[in-house]
């Protein structure tokens, strides 16, 4: 030891650095770099004060930690090595793929036009009369004349998934009408577009129709056995794959930004398919029932919810606002038209960040006339149960449906019916405390009659009781000016909310104040100027009728039936306090 040279460690000044060189004007900081750096080719020595002694010097090092940084070192060799190993490795591997490839850039495919002409289809398309499946054992031998070959096709679509084996590739394609495997062999499967294919790469492939080979599995029990195909835009691989962007456990906020990826998934894609299909199925309800739709105005001068949640915006030198209900101007359609509907956009500009509200919203409201408030709970449920049977009468969307939320099952008639003031005991009986208390960082209390029901005691309520609630009859005050008071108890309102479990309220509707003067009290009442209400207030004063109706919030709604965390799943792309893009 005495004969080799002595490398210095000071664990206060010293520095694991290669620009260090261990001398004593340079030492190192650890014993285990220093030993990295010159094994057992030195001694080494390590600045330190033992007990007893003024200041640190200069000491051979300890032979337990010397025998760490050896062992240290070893494992670090073996590391060094088997990372050489692996890089060599990988280097070999990516010299021979990249030699297949080139080897593959020689391999050119052409349709063979002595075949049948391939027939179009979507990859949804089941008609037997269109798309005929081979079944048996597949020869080679391509020979359309036989009674067991399948109907030659040409499908376009993007890759959603793909396989690579040996000698064969197979391909999940989907273009939004169904998904299908597709097998590439042959001289197809070591094409270089093949070799390199990447998932959301769009293309046209041709083939003929094939039952699945007992024991696999392949979207419809069926696959295309490709003769040709080309490739039309060629998605990125490596960092910028789709995979890549997108990862199902992945930061809330950054899903957002990539929500035109995301769609291409399964799961969001599946909620927009069946956001379409119970679209369609309200409109076919209501033209069933002779509903007549119109297109009320977003752009309005007046309110309807009170003008803390309105957006506001220039409108030619005047002030204008982005509508908060459709209601006002649907009720002026009834004169004429009878019972009406529309589906249009809603903004409420809350400052709300709940899993249940969005600025913009897509609202579905009806407006019924001549009615009784019973008659609108009634219809009600009957518009709900409707829309329901037509949707899952899709056997595609029913499909979804049992993949999204298989616990779902369809409300039985009639609703359950709750007053307001019955909720207010239920919720004491339970011990369900009221957290929305003013002012503001007050304790919970029990409720009182009159307090507003907020959200988080509202769906405990419902999801205990478990069944869909029409709550019904709240005070005057917590309601809008519109709403008439019950006959029978003057201190409530004729309204409801539909409350379903796992969401709460997805429906808000009364009846509506039909006479002059009734109305012209509410708007004093409620400190309104009556003016730029004059069409709303002119109903009344042309032959007004007993009326009523309701919003139904259709995110909301999807969220119940998809059971759904929040409603910003149910938009194409949600807008909410803080979000406005993409």
């Amino acid at each position: 030891m005495a004969d080799k040279p002595a490398v210095h460690i000071d664990e206060e000044v010293g520095s694991d650095s290669t620009l260090h060189d261990g001398s004593q004007t340079n030492p190192y900081k650890s014993l285990q770099f220093a030993y990295l750096q010159h094994t057992d080719t030195a001694s080494y020595v390590v600045r330190r004060k033992d007990e007893g002694e003024d200041e640190a010097t200069y000491k051979p090092a300890a032979k337990a930690a010397l025998k760490k940084a050896v062992n240290y070192s070893d494992q670090q060799k073996k590391k060094a090595r088997k990372e050489k190993e692996i890089a060599h490795r990988q280097k070999q591997e990516d010299e021979q793929r990249e030699k297949a490839l080139e080897e593959a850039k020689k391999i050119v495919i052409e349709e063979d036009t002595s075949l049948p002409r391939a027939t179009r289809i979507t990859l949804g398309e089941k008609d037997p009369a269109k798309v005929k499946l081979g079944s048996g054992e597949r020869t080679k031998e391509v020979d359309y004349t036989s009674p067991n070959r399948g109907t030659r096709v040409r499908v376009y679509g993007r890759v959603h998934r793909e396989r690579k084996q040996a000698q064969v590739l197979f391909v999940t394609l989907r273009d939004g009408y169904g998904y299908m495997q597709c097998v590439f062999t042959g001289p197809l499967a070591k094409t270089y577009d093949a070799l390199t294919l990447t998932r959301e790469t769009s293309m046209m492939i041709m083939g003929e129709m094939w039952e699945v080979p007992p024991g696999a599995h392949a979207p419809d029990n069926r696959e295309l056995h490709a003769d040709y195909f080309e490739i039309i835009g060629k998605a990125p691989g490596g960092e910028e794959a789709i995979t890549n962007k997108v990862q199902a456990k992945g930061d809330a906020q950054t899903l957002l930004d990539m929500r035109h990826l995301v769609l291409r998934g399964e799961t969001a894609s599946s909620v927009m398919f069946v956001r379409d299909a119970v679209e369609h199925a309200f409109n076919t309800a209501y033209h069933d029932m002779n509903y007549v739709k119109v297109s009320p105005p977003a752009l309005v001068q007046t309110q309807v919810e009170g003008g803390s949640t309105l957006f506001s915006l220039p409108y030619y030198g005047e002030p204008a606002y982005l509508t908060q209900s459709s209601q006002l101007y649907l009720e002026t359609a009834i004169p004429f038209a009878g019972n009406v509907y529309c589906i249009e956009k809603s903004f409420r500009a809350e400052k709300s960040l709940t899993r249940r509200h969005l600025s913009e919203y897509t609202h579905i409201e009806g407006e019924l006339d001549f009615i009784t408030f019973d008659d609108l709970l009634t219809h009600l449920e009957s518009l709900i149960c409707t829309v329901l049977d037509l949707v899952f009468a899709n056997p595609r969307i029913a499909a979804m449906l049992k993949e999204l939320n298989p616990t779902f099952t369809l409300p039985s008639r009639p609703f359950k019916r709750l007053r307001y003031a019955d909720a207010i005991d239920w919720l004491n009986e339970h011990e369900i405390l009221n957290e929305d208390v003013e002012p503001e960082g007050s304790p919970p209390r029990a409720f009182r009659f009159g307090d507003d029901i907020a959200e988080a005691a509202e769906r405990r309520m419902t999801d205990i009781i478990g069944v869909p609630i029409l709550l019904t009859h709240f005070p005057a005050p917590i309601k809008s000016f519109y709403m008439p008071r019950d006959a029978d108890d003057d201190r409530v309102t004729e309204s409801v909310d539909l409350l379903m479990p796992g969401v709460g309220e997805i429906v808000g509707g009364s009846m509506r104040m039909y006479k002059y003067e009734e109305l012209m009290a509410a708007y004093k009442r409620e400190d309104m100027d009556p003016a730029p209400y004059y069409w709303y207030t002119d109903m009344r004063k042309y032959g007004g009728s007993p009326h009523g109706g309701y919003g139904l919030g259709l995110e909301r709604f999807l969220a119940w039936l998809c059971g759904l965390h929040t409603v910003r799943e149910a938009c194409l792309y949600p807008r909410y306090m803080g979000r406005c893009k993409p």
